[in-house]
C-alpha cells in the first residue's frame, strides 16, 4: 500500500488482475494534486503477503480498512472487489470510482455482455508454465482496440514487477472472475458512483457498463473514446479530470 499526503478527500484505488498497484502510475501524481490516494497492492502482489483469503475475505478486509468518508476505485477485477467491499463497508465509503468494470466477467445463459470460459481455461493453463508470458498476453489482448494499443502495452508489459504476482494469487484471482457475479446485489450500493470506460474494452464491454450504469441508484458512465480496457492509460489527463472533479463532490451520508 503506498500513498500520499496531500490535501482532499481520501482515495483508495484497487488494481485489476496481473498487475499491482503501479499500473495506477498514469493517474496518482495528477489524482494527488486534489486528493489524498493510496494505491493497493492486492494479497501475493507487490510487498503485500498472500494470505489465502477468498473473494469475499478480501472484500471485508478492505472495507475494514477503510477511512470515512473515502472514495474507493477499482479497475477490472479491482473494481468487483471495490463493489463489494463498499456493500460491505457500512456506509463509511462516499463514493465509487469503477474504471473498465463488470458485475460479471463470465458469460452466462443470461448475460452474453462476459468472457467464454476457455479464455480463463487458457490463462490458466499457461499460468503454471509461463507465468510472465501469460502477463505480457493478457496486457496485449485486453489493450486491443485502442488508439494506442502500441506503446500501452508496450509500457506496461515493462512496467511488470521483476518479482511476479504470487502464482496461488493469480490463480485464485481467475477463480474469482469465473465465479463472481454481483448483479443482483447492485441496487443497495446508494452511493454517487462513476463508471470511466473504454470505448472499444475488449475484455469487458460496453453492454456490462451501461448494465451497472442503469442497475446502480447513482451511477454516471463516462466513455473515453477510442480507448480499449486501460483507459486511464489511453487518456489519463481526461479520465484523471473527471476522478478528481467526481472526488470534490461525492455527497455525503
Amino acid at each position: 500500500m503506498t500513498g500520499n499526503n496531500g490535501a482532499g478527500r481520501q482515495v483508495w484505488l484497487i488494481h485489476g488482475w496481473g498487475l499491482t498497484g503501479a499500473v495506477w502510475q498514469p493517474l496518482t501524481d495528477r489524482l494527488a494534486a486534489r486528493c489524498r490516494v493510496t494505491t493497493i497492492d492486492l494479497p501475493g502482489y507487490g510487498d503485500s503477503p498472500d494470505d489465502g483469503r477468498d473473494f469475499q475475505q478480501t472484500a471485508q478486509a478492505l472495507a475494514d480498512a477503510l477511512p470515512n468518508d473515502c472514495v474507493l476505485g477499482g479497475w477490472s477485477l479491482g473494481a468487483l472487489l471495490a463493489l463489494q467491499a463498499a456493500r460491505l463497508a457500512a456506509g463509511r465509503v462516499a463514493g465509487l470510482m469503477l474504471i473498465g468494470a463488470t458485475p460479471c466477467f463470465m458469460q452466462r445463459a443470461d448475460w452474453p455482455a462476459g468472457q467464454p470460459s476457455a479464455l480463463l481455461d487458457a490463462f490458466a493453463a499457461r499460468l503454471a508454465a509461463e507465468p510472465t508470458a501469460t502477463l505480457r498476453r493478457f496486457i496485449a489482448l485486453f489493450n486491443q482496440g485502442d488508439d494506442h494499443a502500441r506503446p500501452i502495452t508496450r509500457q506496461m508489459s515493462a512496467s511488470l514487477s521483476a518479482r511476479s504476482p504470487a502464482l496461488a494469487a493469480l490463480r485464485r484471482g481467475l477463480q474469482w472472475l469465473r465465479e463472481v457475479d454481483l448483479r443482483q446485489r447492485l441496487t443497495d450500493l446508494d452511493v454517487p458512483t462513476l463508471l470511466v470506460h473504454g470505448e472499444h474494452d475488449p475484455l469487458n464491454p460496453l453492454a456490462a457498463a451501461h448494465h451497472l450504469s442503469l442497475a446502480l441508484p447513482q451511477a454516471r458512465l463516462a466513455v473515453i473514446a477510442g480507448a480499449a480496457h486501460a483507459p486511464f492509460w489511453s487518456n489519463p489527463v481526461l479520465c484523471s479530470q473527471w476522478m478528481a472533479d467526481f472526488c470534490d463532490r461525492p455527497a455525503h451520508h
